[in-house]
């Protein structure tokens, strides 16, 4: 969707005064997230990057110079990542880059839902992002899935990748790509798809993860011995399993558009990268809805456990009822206060009475036991 991008451009400068401006801009040089020292607030930059014909260029770089080169070079962009950044630090950023201010506003939260949007001469993208947590044991309160966000503004000389959470730690597609210049070469839509490839790829390891739980939990529930698997714990991997399908199902529609040529900024070559990675996603796709109609099976099984085990429970409790009440019933009639009862005065009546009652419980008891019931 296309939207008037005057509003982006003037966004910055009407929401801060010049003074605070030049401080942000003593702040942008690229240093860690998690160094602060003593210059106040920490920075949300991990890396600004300048490449030319694919290849980085050395030194430390301030977005603003690397964009002025950028500008100025041929077949040469900007890379500049961001690790949660601030809304006045990505405000004065958007200032630089004139970002319109939808997508800024987006980039400060999380948990966006996957989408491709067109805003004038830039492009904003957002992924869901999701890695798997290790657990010993699946338990009805273990964590499965930790899911977090990847959004990127990627214009004609520039791509800014924010990242929130860890779940897929983008320093090894900076890594990698500093090998592939002929790849980089196609300018920041090859970033756009190493970003996409290495989120497509933790999610299928997660998928794979997530096939193990599974099946621990279906060997549970069809285990001839026990007591078979708990329901709270396939809730729980179910729940988990929802919040992976919401990073993994709405990825679909703007991952296809890139790899069909819906977006024609997208270079031809890299188009041919986003269908091999639509490929991979398209497989978990079916994967995950696998899975989600085999935990549905598992947990009516194990509620049809649940049942019959309470019936079971039932038949066995009416069993030994009606042992008892045959007891009942004999000691009733004797507690009468007549004067004339069969055997009341015989010497050897209450014996007989009691080997009666034990004789016929125990008839009843073996009857039970062929049927079943016991």
């Amino acid at each position: 969707m296309a939207h008037d991008d005057g509003a982006g451009r003037g966004l910055s400068r009407v929401l801060r005064e010049p003074v605070r401006r030049a401080m942000h801009r003593m702040r942008s040089a690229p240093r860690s997230v998690e160094t602060t020292g003593d210059a106040g607030p920490p920075s949300g930059i991990v890396d600004c990057a300048l490449y030319v014909d694919g290849v980085r260029q050395p030194g430390d770089w301030n977005y603003r110079d690397a964009l002025a080169a950028a500008r100025r070079t041929r077949n040469a962009f900007l890379w500049l990542g961001l690790k949660e950044p601030g809304a006045d630090e990505l405000a004065d950023i958007a200032d630089a880059f004139d970002l319109h201010e939808l997508p800024v506003e987006d980039a400060v939260k999380s948990h966006q839902r996957p989408k491709v949007e067109r805003y004038g001469d830039m492009t904003f993208v957002t992924l869901r992002t999701a890695r798997y947590v290790e657990h010993a044991e699946l338990t009805e309160n273990s964590e499965v899935v930790e899911s977090g966000d990847v959004m990127m503004f990627i214009g004609e000389h520039f791509i800014i990748t924010v990242r929130h959470g860890d779940a897929a730690r983008l320093a090894p597609v900076r890594a990698g790509l500093n090998d592939k210049h002929d790849l980089l070469k196609h300018g920041p839509w090859a970033v756009a798809y190493a970003v996409y490839d290495l989120v497509v790829d933790v999610l299928i390891e997660v998928s794979a993860a997530i096939e193990e739980d599974v099946a621990v939990v279906e060997d549970s529930v069809f285990a001839r011995e026990g007591s078979g698997g708990r329901i709270q714990r396939i809730y729980q991997l179910k729940r988990e399993l929802m919040e992976f399908k919401r990073a993994v199902l709405p990825l679909q529609r703007p991952l296809a558009g890139l790899a069909t040529g819906q977006l024609a900024d997208v270079p031809g070559e890299i188009r041919r990268y986003f269908r091999d990675v639509n490929d991979h996603l398209t497989r978990t796709v079916e994967q995950v809805m696998y899975f989600d109609e085999l935990l549905n099976s598992i947990l009516q099984a194990r509620l049809a456990q649940v049942t019959v085990d309470q019936n079971n429970d039932m038949r066995k409790m009416a069993a030994w009822a009606g042992i008892a009440a045959f007891w009942t019933a004999v000691a009733g009639i004797y507690g009468m206060n007549f004067d004339y009862m069969p055997e009341l005065r015989w010497k050897y009546g209450y014996a007989g009475v009691f080997a009666l009652m034990v004789a016929v419980s125990f008839a009843l008891y073996r009857a039970f036991r062929r049927s079943g019931w016991l």
